[in-house]
């Protein structure tokens, strides 16, 4: 028979391991607690955990890289399989940023590029440490995170920035900066044309705003298809455009963009059962490289009066600056 005092160390020990057991559950369920905040988080957030071996080149991958890339999850993924999912650009990048990471024993972070094995575009943020035991690299690991709707949303914002949203075309902020830009450079703009077209406000008045918009879209088009080779082509407000031609034979191409101008919309504008008859006067601006700097400021008034003298002596014809205008 086991004595009394045995039995008692007995319960007590009993109870010590239950005690423990208790602990380890509890913690068991905790550490699956975290683990099913950690993965919704990482689903709202896109973002998947990975890792490679060095040695072996042996990947491990969380859900979220699987769905990323559009795999089963639980495959057995690949570094040659991943690769050829991004595109020969981001590829290349990355090579060469987990080349030197591994050098320097250090890490990376970029946006890449993917296509998924079903066919989507996709943007992925990958970032990357490598993990040292005695000095040597033995293991590169981080995150990658689906970024495509941001990059979108970056993209949307920077063409809203940039571009006019009825034309298409580049918008004034755009144009004012290539207009500095070009002006600072010693070979860069040769010539500042401004069109404004005419007849423009009885359409816009007589038939509204959508069709207006119609005809400054069509404008647009007619102005852009004899502008090839242009610095850039704007609308930089109401019904009135710039464009920059580059540096060269100012005088002669210049004249002949503003003919073909003239000419273009001279042609009748149709949209659906509805002709539009507008036209175009423009000024011409040189860049005169020879003589007393002139800023963009001063250029674009250039270009401005010369549109008045056009439309002066007429409308649908152009006339270009001189200095004896002044």
């Amino acid at each position: 028979m086991v004595g009394q005092g045995a039995a008692l160390r007995i319960a007590v020990l009993e109870a010590e391991i239950a005690a423990q057991a208790a602990i380890i559950r509890a913690q068991a369920a905790e550490l699956a607690h975290s683990a099913k905040i950690f993965e919704r988080a990482a689903r709202v957030a896109r973002i998947g955990v990975w890792e490679c071996d060095l040695p072996s080149e042996t990947l491990r991958w969380t859900d979220g890289v699987y769905d990323m890339f559009e795999l089963p999850r639980g495959s057995r993924p690949s570094r040659q399989l991943t690769l050829r999912c991004y595109s020969e650009a981001s590829a290349a990048e990355l090579q060469t940023l987990r080349s030197r990471a591994i050098a320097e024993r250090s890490g990376f972070e970029f946006d890449a590029a993917i296509t998924t094995t079903s066919g989507r575009q996709r943007w992925i943020r990958v970032t990357a440490t490598v993990e040292c035991e005695n000095g040597e690299p033995v293991r590169i690991f981080g995150m990658k995170q689906d970024i495509t709707e941001e990059k979108l949303l970056s993209d949307r914002t920077r063409y809203l920035a940039e571009f006019d949203i009825v034309t298409g075309l580049a918008n004034r902020t755009r144009f004012q900066s290539c207009l500095s830009a070009g002006m600072d450079e010693e070979a860069g703009l040769g010539a500042l044309l401004i069109i404004d077209l005419d007849g423009f406000k009885q359409v816009n008045d007589t038939f509204g705003h959508v069709l207006g918009d119609e005809c400054l879209r069509a404008a647009g088009r007619a102005i852009a298809s004899v502008c090839a080779g242009a610095i850039l082509v704007a609308r930089i407000g109401g019904d009135e455009f710039a464009v920059l031609l580059r540096a060269g034979h100012e005088d002669d191409i210049a004249d002949r963009i503003a003919g073909d101008i003239v000419a273009a919309l001279r042609s009748p504008i149709e949209h659906e059962s509805r002709r539009f008859q507008i036209g175009a006067s423009v000024g011409i601006a040189a860049v005169d490289r020879s003589g007393r700097a002139v800023t963009p400021t001063e250029l674009f008034q250039q270009a401005d009066s010369a549109l008045y003298a056009a439309k002066s002596a007429g409308r649908g014809t152009f006339r270009r600056f001189r200095q004896t205008d002044v």
